[in-house]
């Protein structure tokens, strides 16, 4: 099950998209909330009812389906090629040739300063990863699974005879709300995942293809 507890990403940073790469529609925090909603989850419902196959698994662990979705093949929808987040802006960036394809507002773990030591400290780590996994049918809504811990993790963790955690995601809203949606907009509320709203997770599961790498930083 993904480390995290209740809560909203707010609805995401200004959209930038790199020169010379075919570009999806920008979408401005100043925007309509709605609006952007109608459209991400529009083009999810389109995807469903084509038959994609990731949208055909039934495991209810976010971890526990391989990473099934081809990178984009659509003029419109730039393939990303690297992830970015700096947990101290609480941003999330998508990445291609070096340029910003499209920049998130994020949520971090309860205890979000500071890297992730052991399993229960709510933190969410810091380091080179890869998204490894994907679930249309997680806890949150939609999910990729960071490659967390690799061997630095591992060895930090066992030199002090500690469990180094995992399940870190990169997720929705929980799919039962525990507190109102304005709590989540506003506080850091995982067990250590990275949390964004339901309709900018709907922009990341489109954009970013299989095994990407991706830079957690303070």
């Amino acid at each position: 099950m993904a480390e995290g507890a209740p809560a909203q990403a707010r609805p995401g940073c200004d959209g930038r998209t790199c020169p010379g790469v075919p570009l999806a529609p920008i979408i401005r925090a100043s925007g309509s909330n709605r609006v952007r909603n109608m459209k991400s989850f529009s083009i999810l419902a389109a995807l469903l009812m084509l038959g994609a196959p990731w949208a055909l698994a039934s495991d209810a662990l976010p971890e526990a389906q391989p990473a099934m979705l081809s990178p984009p093949a659509s003029d419109k929808l730039p393939s990303v090629d690297r992830v970015v987040v700096r947990k101290s802006q609480r941003q999330l960036t998508l990445m291609r040739g070096g340029n910003i394809v499209r920049s998130y507002h994020v949520q971090l773990g309860l205890n979000p300063t500071g890297q992730k030591e052991r399993s229960g400290d709510f933190r969410t780590p810091e380091g080179s990863y890869r998204l490894e996994r994907r679930n249309p049918r997680s806890d949150f809504f939609l999910s990729l699974k960071v490659s967390y811990p690799n061997q630095e993790d591992m060895r930090r963790a066992h030199a002090h005879h500690w469990e180094t955690g995992g399940s870190i995601m990169i997720h929705g809203l929980p799919n039962t709300l525990k507190h109102e949606p304005e709590y989540y907009e506003s506080h850091d509320w995982t067990d250590g995942c990275i949390a964004v709203s339901n309709a900018d997770m709907v922009e990341i599961w489109m954009l970013v293809p299989d095994d990407v790498p991706i830079d957690i930083l303070p």
